[in-house]
């Protein structure tokens, strides 16, 4: 009968990923099958997490983010939950062997979202940004090399990096939002009630660095894995040159997207990249 229970708590992961990311979800269906439910499972955990601090505003958060905090350890610990998205998260922790530094480190970053709303420093937002980001990449990468060592030191440094280039576009453009209605600056040194071209400039520049270290572990990723990665590194890269064509008063303001009909298009562009192996 576990089995049951799993099935339905891996369609719910793949629910939550569904709902919550109609682009990512995308990228994840051109993984390989043996590999596309353990990332939704890996999702599906960072996703609750992320919406516990960031949108449950009717209800006392902390209480809510140590609730889940138990839940998640009991998960690990017992290799069941009833909380169908940590039921479904532990079992690919077991599976592949995700170093548990890796899970607390994005825990403990989702934790100051509850109580930090300025990183003043570098090192305070590389702290940040590793715990939230750079640990998400490497716990895919964990899956993608499908327990391989040597590849995953191999390719480290570079999961980290696309994970931080993710991030870093989520938050300017997410700028409005995380600065207005959560009163949070994420960019060190950055004054966001007076963000002009210079400042952005220097934003997108070091994004533009972690993207391109980032590819250099995409080529090398395992073919199973290759063309989903790619496929979100294109969309992230279109969002990135469309924030770099808006002025920084526009980003302020709204909320820049990647329309539907340009993302259908970037993925038939994949698709005959990877066909033809360009990448």
């Amino acid at each position: 009968m576990k089995a049951i229970f799993d099935k339905i708590s891996f369609e719910c992961s793949r629910n939550v990923t569904k709902s919550y990311s109609t682009s990512f979800s995308s990228a994840v269906k051109m993984l390989g099958p043996d590999i596309r439910q353990d990332i939704y499972n890996v999702y599906g955990f960072v996703r609750f997490a992320d919406e516990i601090v960031d949108s449950f505003h009717d209800y006392d958060k902390a209480i809510l983010f140590a609730l889940f905090e138990r839940d998640l350890e009991l998960a690990l610990k017992n290799k069941i939950s009833l909380n169908p998205v940590l039921n479904s998260f532990q079992h690919t922790v077991a599976k592949y062997n995700i170093p548990l530094e890796l899970i607390a480190s994005f825990m403990k970053s989702m934790r100051l979202d509850l109580t930090k709303n300025q990183y003043a420093t570098q090192e305070e937002y590389n702290e940040y940004i590793f715990g939230s980001a750079d640990v998400v990449g490497l716990m895919c990468l964990k899956v993608f090399v499908k327990g391989n060592d040597d590849q995953y030191a191999e390719l480290k440094n570079a999961a980290m990096r696309l994970g931080s280039a993710f991030q870093k576009v989520n938050f300017l453009r997410d700028l409005k939002a995380d600065f207005e209605g959560l009163n949070r600056s994420y960019f060190p040194n950055t004054d966001m009630n007076r963000l002009d071209e210079t400042s952005k400039q220097k934003i997108i520049e070091e994004i533009e660095a972690d993207f391109k270290a980032g590819y250099e572990g995409i080529i090398n990723l395992p073919l199973d894995a290759k063309f989903g990665v790619y496929t979100a590194y294109i969309y992230y890269k279109k969002l990135l040159y469309k924030l770099k064509m808006t002025p920084s008063a526009q980003i302020k303001n709204s909320r820049i997207r990647v329309p539907t009909y340009q993302k259908y298009g970037l993925f038939a562009k994949c698709y005959f990249s990877y066909k033809l192996n360009i990448i």
